[in-house]
């Protein structure tokens, strides 16, 4: 893909024509954007955020709060007035309102990109169609949006239970999913899930779960962080392993490769998260088995932040100014542990603060926290990363973190 027209590098320090400070945009108020607007400032930037939330994360640290809707025209407006270029945080932004925005000014990614993300359909439509060239499919599936594809599932495809059914839309982290083992489970669930668009996706022996961040220019330039191996706990982000050996070279190069196909069959433009599952030996799908793509930086690339010499964060600012590209080196293995509301949840789920003390006299630790002013179970409220020289002594201290915060799975860290 060629450079957009429009688009002309956005260089730290710049002023725009009206003589005002080079600013970016980012449409979305969580622990992303958040953390993309650090990455800005440190390059100098200015930060606009459009976000309702009044004490969102991003808008709280950012020069500039536009706290409308998403789709509000004002608003909309005001961020392509005061910035060079824009991004979105999270994919749930409509991407019709992307659209309207690159008429205005360059907008990375792109509304079509993020419209596929946003639709599970239109998600394993466009893996089934970069498989001849990423190597790489997605499991066995069916539509399911009318009571007669009900029907056909039931009678005609078999093969797909036990799987899972999964909403088109708006289901993340484990929500709007459900398992299902039968015919007559699966029509119980779709009625649950209020008879909308979903997809029934055959459940695969897993052996693991990985995903790849790749960067990808207005030029058409990728460069890409390793593959991570990711361990999750009912269906949230728990732990990333990112270092030599978290996963089989050939994997790791094979997955890197499928996520670059990916991104370019697409011509997109900014951080790209493809996630995959790594399917037991000797089944009929064994390998690699692509489920899903964030267009956007995520949850396992946090590690960058400390373990790299530049963030997902980073490249992200980089792609959406027309920066040069240059390949992430990682400088040590890492373990990112995620810290969900229930570690500030007593047995009573009353409140407590965890003990940041012992914690943080560990070595190698490093704490991020999003700003959020109320803890939830299964809320996102922050991360930790443990780096050190060696993978055995990086694991050893992420055990003795997790045992003191209570986190699940430990057994796999």
């Amino acid at each position: 893909m060629s450079k957009a027209p429009d688009m002309t590098p956005v260089f730290p320090g710049s002023t725009d024509a009206a003589g005002r400070p080079a600013t970016l945009g980012v449409l979305g108020g969580g622990q992303l954007g958040r953390m993309l607007v650090h990455a800005a400032q440190r390059l100098g930037y200015r930060t606009a955020v459009l976000e309702p939330d009044p004490q969102s994360p991003a808008g709280l640290v950012s020069h500039h709060h536009i706290q409308t809707s998403y789709d509000d025209p004002t608003g909309l407006a005001q961020l392509a007035d005061l910035c060079q270029a824009i991004t979105t945080e999270f994919e749930n932004v409509p991407a019709a309102v992307l659209h309207t925005l690159a008429q205005a000014r360059p907008v990375a990614p792109a509304a079509a990109a993020v419209a596929i993300a946003q639709d599970r359909i239109e998600e394993k439509a466009h893996f089934a169609a970069c498989a001849a060239v990423s190597g790489v499919t997605c499991a066995p599936y069916a539509v399911l949006e009318t009571e007669a594809q009900l029907q056909a599932v039931q009678n005609e495809r078999p093969d797909l239970l036990p799987g899972i059914l999964k909403t088109a839309r708006l289901g993340y982290d484990g929500k709007g999913q459900i398992r299902v083992k039968t015919a007559e489970e699966l029509a119980a669930a779709w009625a649950e899930l209020g008879s909308v668009a979903c997809v029934l996706e055959k459940m695969l022996p897993l052996t693991a779960e990985c995903s790849v961040l790749v960067a990808r220019g207005w030029d058409g330039q990728v460069v890409s962080f390793a593959p991570q191996r990711n361990m999750h706990v009912a269906g949230i982000l728990a732990v990333t392993h990112a270092y030599e050996g978290a996963l089989p070279p050939a994997l790791a190069e094979q997955a890197r490769a499928a996520a670059v196909a990916i991104a370019g069959h697409i011509g997109y433009v900014g951080v790209l998260c493809v996630e995959f599952f790594v399917v037991a030996d000797g089944s009929e799908h064994g390998g690699l088995v692509v489920n899903e793509m964030a267009p956007r930086p995520h949850n396992s690339g946090h590690y960058t932040i400390d373990a790299c010499d530049a963030s997902q964060f980073d490249l992200q600012v980089r792609t959406m100014a027309g920066l040069p590209l240059l390949p992430p080196r990682q400088h040590s293995p890492a373990i990112m542990l995620n810290l969900l509301g229930d570690v500030w949840l007593d047995t009573q789920d009353q409140q407590q603060e965890p003990d940041w003390t012992a914690v943080l006299a560990l070595p190698g630790t490093h704490l991020h926290l999003y700003g959020k002013q109320q803890a939830r179970a299964g809320r996102k409220m922050g991360h930790l990363t443990i780096t050190g020289p060696t993978v055995d002594g990086v694991r050893t201290v992420a055990r003795q973190a997790a045992a003191l915060l209570g986190l699940p799975g430990q057994d796999d860290i």
